[in-house]
């Protein structure tokens, strides 16, 4: 199930026997279909699996929602944990990401991805609980882990309260702010309209347009921007504003952006947009700074509609600038 197998109703197969399998173990069952029928019942299952991790809702498992699949299966301990090309991914992951940092130890984002922040927080906890310095969590770190969150609980982690310190030490406003705005292909007229407001405000603009969302955000994380605004067309209505968010952790500046938007948005359009949600979209999950998904629909409301999105995403950026956190 890689590359764009998409699994929807009326799929039959092994694989959509696979994925309800998977769902059914993560107490999405999906009663009524037949074992590898992708009926009405797994499509609730697959929507409510999506609700649930903060996934586009749309019934389709495709391949974030599989990925997601997969990472949701895994709890840490279930295997060893250790810096590798693929990059191990998992919530096994996650998990080791929010006790690291919330002991302390800056493991960066709480995103499922072990790389190198990662290896350094865990091989510095190792060091300090006199266990073997060699950056793997195995049955001995887990417990160390274990043993010491115990003791002292969980806090908030390193990576939200960073993030919050490098926004509170940067010059206010826009002039010179380093800002990505990227779409998928389907956007280009709106993200283009961002870009030249923004540069014209004074901001340092990248484009990015890009069909694959993991690209997209390698792309923004090598210019190193302060800030990631994405803009899709949907077939489906209304306003949407997104910022990386899952319930152990959430960016701070990205929420804080959200919301500006959806205000502004709420002031320049009836009926304005739906309110800001904590979201693991792809793009959000892998961009290492604050960034918002901007979701539009139909085309239609977007073409007619553009110069005022136009104006409530500026507006809320030059806001943002000046007035980043709570």
């Amino acid at each position: 199930m890689v590359g764009t197998l998409l699994l929807r109703r009326g799929t039959t197969g092994p694989a959509v026997a696979d994925l309800q399998r998977r769902l059914d173990a993560l107490g999405h069952d999906a009663p009524g279909d037949l074992l590898g029928t992708f009926g009405p019942a797994t499509e609730a299952a697959v929507r409510a699996f999506q609700e649930q991790r903060g996934l586009r809702v749309d019934g389709i498992c495709g391949d974030e929602t599989w990925s997601w699949l997969v990472d949701a299966g895994l709890r840490l301990g279930d295997r060893l944990l250790y810096q590798r090309a693929p990059l191990l991914r998992g919530d096994d992951v996650a998990e080791l990401q929010r006790q690291l940092g919330s002991l302390g130890f800056d493991a960066g984002r709480v995103d499922g991805f072990f790389g190198p922040a990662t290896a350094r927080a865990l091989e510095e906890f190792q060091r300090n609980v006199a266990l073997p310095i060699d950056g793997v969590c195995g049955p001995d770190s887990v417990a160390a882990l274990r043993r010491v969150i115990g003791r002292t609980g969980e806090g908030s982690t390193v990576a939200r309260i960073r993030e919050a310190d490098t926004i509170r030490r940067s010059e206010p406003g826009l002039d010179g702010r380093r800002i990505a705005v990227g779409d998928a292909g389907e956007a280009t007229g709106l993200t283009d309209a961002i870009g030249r407001a923004l540069r014209r405000a004074g901001a340092d603009i990248t484009v990015l347009h890009h069909p694959d969302d993991s690209e997209r955000a390698d792309l923004a994380n090598a210019v190193e921007a302060a800030v990631y605004v994405g803009v899709a067309v949907r077939d489906e209505p209304g306003i949407r504003v997104a910022y990386y968010g899952r319930d152990d952790f959430e960016s701070v500046g990205g929420r804080r952006l959200a919301e500006m938007v959806v205000e502004a948005l709420a002031r320049n359009l009836d009926p304005g947009c739906e309110p800001a949600r904590g979201m693991r979209l792809r793009i959000l999950r892998e961009t290492r700074m604050p960034a918002i998904a901007v979701e539009v629909g139909p085309p239609a409301v977007a073409v007619e509609h553009a110069p005022r999105l136009v104006e409530g995403v500026v507006g809320a950026l030059k806001r943002w600038a000046t007035e980043p956190l709570d």
